[in-house]
């Protein structure tokens, strides 16, 4: 097997429990240079010789390696891959045991220490997405029990969706294949009780935004309080995509408006209104840019009472983070501008390359332009997209509620 030689940092972080080695933390690989080897699996050892683990070496990636194993019997085959995708699965049973959902990820790559591998589920359908060449490369060593591990678990059909990312790192063009079952129609699938629509073929990421699931939850009960208390509930849903926020929110008694450039969304996000009883008809779905909209918005002096704002990723990259940054100020005083007094604000961001405390930086007084606000709660990804306490890039997700 190749050895790939790292340094006392990446070592370090290797044994602090970190699954990823950066390439500038790599030196010799085997007898060659690392450009002579091939994306698989390798032995990771430290200057001084001694083994320290095992992982997958991807050539091209910034990522060289993606720590599978530490110690000096560490290994990777099929059997390992099919130990934590049993394990993750068994916690799954456990965080969703009352049934009341059936949309959840099963595996969360690095965060159940299989690096390069997610498994969503919706209902029996489970859609596979595989993170890199290396990744793709040990896949068919790694995969061999898959399909009766999953159909156990009483999933009969398995999609992969592979993606091409562009030179800033998102995605384009996107396949699916079929790896065991029937090519599914649109699936309906619970959320805490909640239904709504989901296509695993044509959706965005394996169909849906899963890991938003708890703050959806969140922005129900947060205008079910409201409503209570005698507090105003129109409700602003900004990249409203298929409507999982505004969903809840009308389900809590909030009139609703959703904007989206993504036309087709709304019909799917209508549906899902249907689904749980409530007519799209009070509500407005809007096919706009939300920048120049919002822009427009403040002109016309209109306001709202909650508004949440869940973009997609400003920061696929480090490279990207300043643009990022000023990206997410520019968008959260655009928000504050039609945030009504006494109203709260949600703020999210999927970028991994900005940490909860930067996110903050943009959601101050200076940049909202208004100095009635506090931060109320702040929240991470759900349980069934669990991280490593050495790995922050994990905790890519952030939801800030200011009130």
């Amino acid at each position: 097997m190749a050895k790939v030689i790292v340094n006392r940092h990446g070592v370090e972080a290797v044994r602090r429990g970190h699954p990823w080695i950066f390439r500038p933390a790599t030196g010799q690989v085997s007898s060659r240079t690392s450009r002579g080897l091939d994306a698989g699996i390798v032995t990771i050892v430290s200057e001084q010789g001694d083994a320290v683990g095992c992982g997958v070496y991807d050539p091209d990636s910034p990522i060289a390696v993606r720590v599978w194993g530490i110690g000096q019997d560490a290994r990777l085959d099929a059997d390992v891959f099919a130990d934590r995708l049993t394990r993750a699965i068994a916690l799954r049973r456990e965080l969703f045991a009352d049934g009341a959902t059936t949309a959840y990820r099963v595996l969360n790559g690095e965060g159940d220490r299989a690096p390069g591998f997610v498994i969503d589920r919706y209902g029996h359908v489970a859609v596979l997405r595989i993170d890199g060449d290396a990744a793709r490369a040990v896949a068919p060593i790694l995969l061999r029990d898959v399909e009766k591990i999953l159909r156990d678990a009483g999933i009969t059909t398995l999609l992969e969706r592979t993606a091409k990312r562009n030179e800033r790192g998102a995605d384009e063009a996107k396949t699916i294949s079929v790896r065991f079952g029937e090519e599914p129609k649109p699936i309906r699938v619970t959320e805490h009780g909640v239904p709504f629509m989901v296509d695993v073929l044509r959706g965005q990421k394996t169909g849906a935004f899963l890991d938003q699931r708890e703050n959806r939850r969140r922005i129900g009960e947060l205008v079910a309080r409201r409503k209570r208390a005698g507090l105003g509930v129109r409700v602003l849903n900004l990249f409203s995509y298929t409507g999982g926020f505004s969903q809840r929110a009308a389900l809590a008694g909030a009139i609703v408006t959703s904007v989206d450039v993504a036309a087709k969304a709304h019909g799917t996000a209508q549906e899902s209104f249907k689904l749980a009883g409530i007519d799209p008809s009070p509500h407005s779905f809007v096919s706009a840019d939300a920048f120049a909209w919002l822009a427009e918005q403040k002109k016309k002096g209109n306001r709202w009472d909650v508004v949440i704002s869940d973009p997609p990723s400003f920061a696929p990259s480090e490279r990207a983070k300043p643009n990022a940054i000023s990206a997410y100020r520019s968008l959260h005083r655009a928000c504050a501008d039609v945030l009504a007094p006494g109203g709260t604000f949600a703020a999210a961001s999927c970028s991994s390359h900005i940490s909860a405390e930067e996110l903050l930086t943009t959601l101050d007084d200076i940049a909202l332009g208004r100095s009635d606000l506090r931060l109320v709660e702040l929240f991470g990804p759900p349980p069934d997209h669990p991280s490593l306490p050495a790995f922050p890039e994990g905790r890519y997700l952030k939801l800030a509620l200011l009130a």
